[in-house]
């Protein structure tokens, strides 16, 4: 295996890893090649994304290579994440969402064995509209993020607590997952889920405190 070729495969495979990432090990074990050489390579490519001025980098983190964007564009990341055309949640953040209500605390990967595609930017959307967040870390190799429902998410449906959530399947699988979830969010709410709704929400309160204040 020529050393291009490592780079293109070790790039693929720090994509695919996540957030859980990947060791020199298990990427040596992957590669078939030896650990000191798979290291070398993967600082090679490291320095060629940075000489390239490239949107991602990779980094350690307890001894785990990731791929991530530049802490420098995140402002270009929270435009896209609160985007007018995004005030809805998707079908797949809502199911996302629901696996995440019903079976928290959980990790990316494990939402992804439940829906059976990647959970990445679904779960992105959902911390930024402050529905789910970083409840801990797994006890598992790469330390994977738990995520869990947020205050707000009770707030939003009016819940005091997760017991009033309505029956619901266990979500093992993806099977009529779209159609249980429709169902799960019928029975919360009633309507679609907007963010629009929300912010009149907020407002609507706001002024209804300026207008006692007021008296």
């Amino acid at each position: 295996m020529n050393l291009k070729q490592m780079k293109s495969i070790i790039e693929g495979l720090l994509f695919v890893s996540g957030d859980e990432g990947i060791d020199a090990k298990q990427l040596a074990e992957i590669l078939e090649e030896d650990v000191p050489t798979v290291l070398d390579t993967v600082r090679q490519l490291r320095k060629d994304l940075q000489k390239a001025g490239r949107g991602v980098q990779i980094v350690e983190l307890a001894g785990f290579f990731q791929m991530t964007s530049l802490p420098i564009h995140a402002v270009y990341f929270e435009r896209l994440a609160y985007s007018p055309s995004r005030s809805s949640l998707s079908q797949s953040a809502l199911e996302t969402l629901a696996i995440v209500a019903y079976r928290q605390p959980i990790t990316r990967v494990e939402i992804e064995e439940i829906r059976g595609v990647r959970a990445d930017r679904a779960l992105h959307n959902l911390v930024a509209k402050e529905l789910i967040e970083e409840v801990g870390r797994a006890d598992q190799p790469g330390r994977p993020i738990l995520y869990g429902t947020t205050k707000q998410f009770m707030e939003y449906f009016g819940l005091s607590g997760l017991n009033e959530l309505p029956e619901a399947s266990s979500f093992e699988n993806d099977v009529n997952l779209e159609e249980e979830t429709r169902m799960l969010f019928a029975k919360l709410d009633g309507k679609q889920m907007t963010f629009d709704d929300m912010d009149d929400e907020e407002e609507l309160a706001e002024a209804g405190s300026d207008e006692i204040e007021a008296s």
